[in-house]
């Protein structure tokens, strides 16, 4: 059904009304006016976006930037629009039959879209892996992976054989990709928070939840010994070297850790980035000294967050989510 030229969209709204009963696809930012009257460039809307949200944060204007300009300039008639509604758990897919226009009187989502809709259907109509790409958080976005899916859910001969699967295959996929998101939000907020000493706090703390007593050094003059750590209260000790640092760990700094150890100490690197194939090999050729990364460290954060105290938990915000578990099929 899909033609060489269309392109499958994703919306969403709070006020699904609007959008079923109107006929049409919106967005808010009503303060911005009519921006059909604006060259159509993504630049000349972040232009117009900064002046009348003077004191809105970097990471806020590129992404209600990248969603305005999606909807104004990037759709064209023809397009495919797929809008979940939340009211009744629904799918709904439609075609835009309009380009972009400012409604003055509308009593919300000025910026409007006119739409056709086609089929409304069921959330188990759909595989899990093409829910969580329509379910983004973006408000107005463009779907990749799964429009084939979608667009086949508009042949009259379709059928909910989703649904009728014992096991969806996607179910794996989205998970692990849920896990790899939540990774990435860790280890940017800690980048973005717990640089130099803070790190070593949260790394000392986190060892504490994994039933370590765990010791900070004064600070700048650790000797190249951030945390002492003990799993007992008998040996062996462990000595903890932590970097925040950007660039992947070398070699080099793995063995000045060495050479502040004692014979029966263990050691323990922790980055939040990777290590190079040399440090990577010295690692393995030094079994006493053990290294962990990035995605490591995250995954431990995740498996012990429940016993971090409230300082790591405002550092890192995490919510409790259940997602599906094929192993219990």
């Amino acid at each position: 059904m899909k033609n060489a030229f269309s392109r499958t969209w994703g919306i969403h709204a709070q006020n699904d009304f609007v959008f079923l009963n109107e006929s049409v696809i919106a967005i808010g930012w009503e303060e911005l006016g009519d921006l059909s009257t604006l060259p159509k460039t993504k630049d000349a809307i972040k232009n117009k976006y900064q002046v009348v949200f003077p004191t809105a944060k970097k990471m806020n204007v590129a992404n209600c930037v990248g969603s305005i300009s999606r909807f104004v300039i990037d759709m064209q008639v023809g397009d495919y629009i797929v809008f979940p509604s939340k009211h009744n758990r629904e799918i709904n897919l439609g075609v835009i039959e309009s380009d972009y226009y400012f409604d003055p009187n509308a009593k919300m989502y000025n910026h409007r879209r006119k739409v056709k809709w086609l089929k409304h259907l069921p959330r188990t109509a759909f595989s899990q892996g093409a829910l969580y790409e329509v379910g983004a958080f973006t408000t107005c976005f463009e779907i990749k992976n799964y429009t084939d899916e979608f667009l086949q859910a508009l042949d009259k001969d379709f059928k909910t054989q989703k649904a009728e699967s014992s096991i969806d295959e996607t179910i794996e996929r989205t998970a692990a990709d849920i896990q790899n998101n939540t990774c990435d939000f860790i280890l940017k907020e800690l980048s973005r928070k717990q640089k130099g000493y803070d790190l070593e706090d949260f790394v000392a703390d986190l060892l504490r939840a994994m039933g370590y007593r765990a010791t900070v050094s004064p600070k700048g003059g650790d000797g190249g010994v951030d945390i002492t750590a003990y799993k007992d209260e008998l040996p062996p000790r462990i000595l903890v070297q932590v970097k925040s640092q950007d660039g992947d760990i070398k070699e080099a700094t793995i063995q000045s850790l060495k050479g502040a150890m004692k014979e029966g100490d263990y050691g323990l690197f922790v980055t939040l980035s990777n290590y190079t194939a040399n440090a990577l090999k010295y690692l393995e050729s030094t079994p006493i000294i053990r290294g962990i990364n990035g995605e490591e460290l995250a995954n431990l954060i995740l498996k012990y967050y429940d016993k971090l105290p409230d300082r790591c938990k405002k550092i890192v915000p995490l919510s409790a989510v259940y997602i599906p578990d094929i192993k219990t099929e």
